[in-house]
């Protein structure tokens, strides 16, 4: 049962951690009155300390505390290089470019530290195994 848990949370970790790198992805060439507004920059920051938080909080999981950090990494560099039919999602031109640039630089370093926060914090104790009169577990 434990082991469900386990891999439910896991899961869990990246479903979230990779839809928030391609809504944030997707939102780097966002204009408001013709003005680019880097809003991906702050929910990349915002997005992975809090995903990576949540995470361990969550499932007391030090693995499945870096899965969101890890998914949000490869959306974001998948994003950046060209496809074979010539796409490309992060573009390294003008204005444009240096949020792109931004974007990876400032995202990657919240998840790192946020990963690290997690790994050098001291081990939490599993959360207990509770049990109801009958004998059924909850």
């Amino acid at each position: 049962m434990r082991v469900l848990v386990f891999v439910g949370w896991g899961v869990a970790a990246v479903v979230v951690g990779t839809w928030l790198a391609l809504v944030e992805v997707f939102w780097l060439p966002l204009r408001v009155g013709g003005v680019l507004v880097p809003v991906s920059v702050l929910a990349a920051v915002v997005g992975n300390l809090l995903l990576v938080a949540v995470a361990y909080r969550w499932s007391r999981s030090r693995v499945v505390a870096v899965l969101p950090a890890l998914a949000w990494l490869a959306v974001a560099l998948g994003a950046a290089r060209r496809r074979p039919e010539g796409d490309l999602v992060i573009v390294g031109a003008g204005a444009l470019g240096y949020v792109g640039l931004a974007f990876l630089l400032v995202g990657v370093v919240a998840a790192a530290f946020a990963v690290g926060r997690v790994l050098a914090s001291p081990r939490r104790a599993p959360r207990p195994h509770v049990q109801d009169d009958e004998g059924a577990s909850r």
